[in-house]
């Protein structure tokens, strides 16, 4: 696939540069949208108008939703009003709600200004809905049925009114804007007596979600059950729009990312890698390395604390990083378990014990395992290849001991924080892998340095 995009890229820029235009369009109409996106987005701010241009109104429309952010604007400000008017027109409310959402003040105001008043309506209307919920992703482009409409009436109405919804695919039966079921256009097109009502064929069992509905798990519902689009209603409810699977799987890939980088200890961005200058990737990384790293000067006022054990015993100071590593790593390993399950909605608060229980039992065999191995390592490596003399089985048993333990702790630690998170309403994506390390490597070293002292002449 890269390879493909690199040849077609290529042959783009070539067209461009011999200024071969017709051969350019006959390229363009054959590419899907989201694939015109991406050649546009490798070519020079000059020629990005030049093509955009090319294309039909509908493929133009589509591409442009498909756009970066400083590309659209960039093309937005090169548009007359006419033009910027068409294309407005021409988007879906929830891709113009986007656009008003991401562009400066002033483009703003132009493109309201131009967009026609149903659709400024639509969206002020989405507007004020709370940001990430399901309010504010919606489209209110649907196909609405009445149950007494016969399925031939209906029919009639998708084709009159289908070409300006999002998807024509599942259809609403309302009375009053009240949602009373679905029917599909499968079963309208199947039924065998085209006199027969609506409401005799659609499907009273409807799952909906609220305006106020978080939008991460309308996209875990929409993947749970399936469906190509889900009914939004409010509070009294009465329908007032839908989320389609794209909307969804975009809101999955945001947020999914949002929780890598949170993870990764660094602050969400929305500008993809390529597009983010050294500035912004450090303005994004630096709050939490700054943090992390005042965070370990306790880590060091342990050691300090303990500064004449080690002088004592100096053998101690070579496990250290092992015993640090090992710590971090588990409380890495049970975190991200914990945060998956919590974002896929396996997991809650009054899960709890449970999860501490299976964590423990984990902790024990993974405990028990590396114990043995570390018990090995320092016996064969350590002592008898490398020759260190000062490492006696008391200090064996001391480093895998405290390596048993650190696990445990470390588990514990990493299971508990997310779920703790969660319950106080914060993200647990933010108790991730570098919060936790530095818990764990001050507790671990506590721990050491403690059973150090009781079982060795320090």
């Amino acid at each position: 696939m890269a390879v493909y995009q690199a040849m077609l890229d290529k042959t783009i820029q070539s067209l461009v540069k011999g200024k071969k235009y017709q051969s350019l369009k006959d390229v363009l109409i054959t590419m899907e949208p989201a694939d015109i996106a991406a050649v546009l987005g490798d070519l020079d701010e000059a020629s990005i108008p030049l093509l955009f241009r090319l294309l039909p109104k509908e493929t133009a429309a589509e591409t442009f939703a498909e756009l970066e952010t400083d590309q659209q604007e960039l093309l937005i400000r090169g548009f007359s009003d006419a033009q910027l008017r068409e294309l407005v027109n021409e988007l879906y409310v929830d891709d113009a709600v986007d656009l008003v959402e991401e562009m400066p003040a002033n483009v703003v105001k132009r493109i309201l200004a131009q967009a026609d008043p149903q659709m400024r309506r639509e969206i002020n209307e989405i507007l004020r809905y709370p940001e990430y919920s399901a309010g504010s992703i919606m489209t209110t482009e649907y196909v609405s049925l009445r149950p007494n409409m016969s399925v031939q009436d209906a029919i009639t109405r998708i084709r009159r009114t289908g070409v300006d919804k999002e998807t024509i695919y599942t259809c609403y039966v309302t009375e009053g804007r009240r949602l009373l079921g679905t029917v599909s256009v499968k079963d309208l097109l199947l039924c065998e007596d085209d006199d027969t009502p609506v409401s005799a064929i659609m499907d009273e069992h409807v799952i909906s979600v609220t305006t106020l509905t978080d939008q991460e798990e309308v996209a875990q519902m929409l993947s749970k059950y399936n469906f190509l689009a889900l009914p939004v209603v409010d509070t009294d409810g009465r329908m007032v729009g839908i989320i389609t699977f794209d909307d969804a799987m975009d809101v999955l890939v945001e947020e999914t990312t949002e929780d890598i980088e949170k993870m990764a200890g660094m602050l969400p961005s929305e500008k993809t890698y390529l597009r983010s200058s050294a500035w912004d990737l450090f303005l994004h990384r630096i709050p939490w390395l700054a943090l992390l790293m005042v965070s370990a000067t306790f880590t060091g006022m342990i050691i300090t604390g303990f500064e004449s054990a080690l002088a004592a015993q100096v053998a101690l100071t070579a496990f250290i990083p092992m015993l640090m590593d090992t710590g971090g790593n588990s409380g890495s390993q049970a975190s991200v378990t914990i945060i998956r399950a919590l974002s896929l909605g396996e997991l809650d608060f009054h899960d709890l014990p449970r999860v501490i229980w299976k964590e423990i039992s984990t902790a024990v065999l993974c405990g028990i395992a590396l114990a043995a191995l570390c018990f090995g390592k320092i016996m064969l490596v350590d002592r008898l290849l490398l020759g260190n003399t000062g490492i006696t089985l008391t200090t064996a048993f001391v480093v895998c001991f405290t390596m048993a333990l650190t696990v445990l702790i470390a588990k514990l630690v990493g299971c508990s924080l997310p779920m703790g998170a969660k319950k106080l309403g914060f993200d647990p994506a933010v108790m991730a892998s570098p919060f936790i390390t530095t818990i764990v490597d001050a507790l671990s070293l506590l721990v050491y340095f403690n059973i150090a002292k009781i079982l060795l002449p320090v």
